[in-house]
């Protein structure tokens, strides 16, 4: 597995491969313009090629992840707003796509109180006319913690905007999963024991498929199981712990997902030490499911 990290990338994009490289990391998550801002950042074609370079010549970092801006909401019920939120979303993989991006991790937004049957065809065709109009990089939808009328808080809900893009015709292909430990932990699901993780697998096999998993964001949890409540902490300082992370990184099935720490550090983010901290957790995983006789490799890939 993978291991690396939310990194800042600054004016030049570029920049986030030397940062990623400090803390050594093998993945870098970079957003291609502020997070909480509608106006999009203007990068010359010989930037994106210059990252793309930057990338090709690093002895570390084997692929870029470009987290969407926050404020785009694809299920709400503002017609200005479900606009300024199609045409960031375009924006921001219109970059991703010229840096080589392995894909674009998005929050589908809140119904704010509507339900996902109210608003799925609105987010589906939100998601058919970006992916039609920029090619070169895959969406990952990312599971939320569960707070308000956030879409994706189960599999269920991830499952029902795939199936609605498909059969609306839609490139579905194009659209993967992004799998956050403390949203998982956040919404109930208790993947920190084997039965727990077992069953995790088994629901991401039935309802998205595991092949759908592009890449997972790794997490500890200031909250308690089931809270609601998006809150990331440091590994092995949250209530998930270290033990619960390792049964989620060493899982068979997950070996070749990478995996991004977007823990808060000292602060600014993710650290050398929490890198390490993720990779203790990973040996410990690998080793429990290498000596376990439960069957956490029984799934097979579809």
């Amino acid at each position: 597995m993978l291991l690396g990290a939310h990194v800042r990338s600054g004016p030049q994009l570029s920049s986030a491969i030397a940062h990623g490289e400090e803390i050594g990391a093998q993945v870098v998550q970079i957003f291609t313009q502020s997070p909480r801002a509608w106006k999009p950042s203007q990068y010359a074609p010989d930037a994106l090629q210059h990252y793309r370079e930057a990338q090709h010549a690093s002895a570390y970092i084997q692929a870029t992840f470009c987290h969407a801006t926050y404020l785009v909401n694809l299920a709400g019920d503002d017609p200005e707003l479900h606009a300024r939120s199609i045409a960031c979303l375009k924006d921001n993989l219109a970059v991703a796509a010229g840096i080589g991006s392995a894909g674009v991790v998005l929050h589908l937004g809140s119904h704010k109180g509507a339900g996902l049957k109210a608003r799925l065809d609105q987010i589906a065709l939100a998601l058919i006319e970006v992916l039609d109009k920029v090619s070169g990089c895959r969406i990952l939808i990312e599971n939320a913690a569960g707070a308000g009328g956030t879409v994706g808080r189960s599999f269920d809900e991830l499952e029902a905007v795939l199936e609605r893009v498909q059969a609306l015709g839609g490139q579905e292909d194009r659209i993967g999963i992004c799998l956050d430990s403390q949203h998982l932990w956040a919404s109930g699901v208790n993947f920190a024991t084997p039965r727990g993780m077992a069953d995790l697998m088994e629901e991401i096999a039935n309802r998205v498929g595991i092949s759908r998993l592009g890449c997972l964001h790794l997490n500890d949890s200031k909250v308690a199981l089931g809270a609601n409540r998006d809150r990331h902490a440091n590994i092995g300082e949250g209530t998930i712990g270290e033990h619960g992370l390792a049964m989620l990184l060493g899982h068979p099935l997950l070996r070749d997902v990478p995996a991004v720490l977007e823990v808060p550090g000292a602060g600014k983010g993710p650290r050398a030490e929490d890198l390490a901290a993720a990779h203790s957790a990973l040996v410990a995983g690998l080793d429990f499911w290498a000596q376990s006789s439960f069957g956490g490799g029984a799934l097979q890939l579809p």
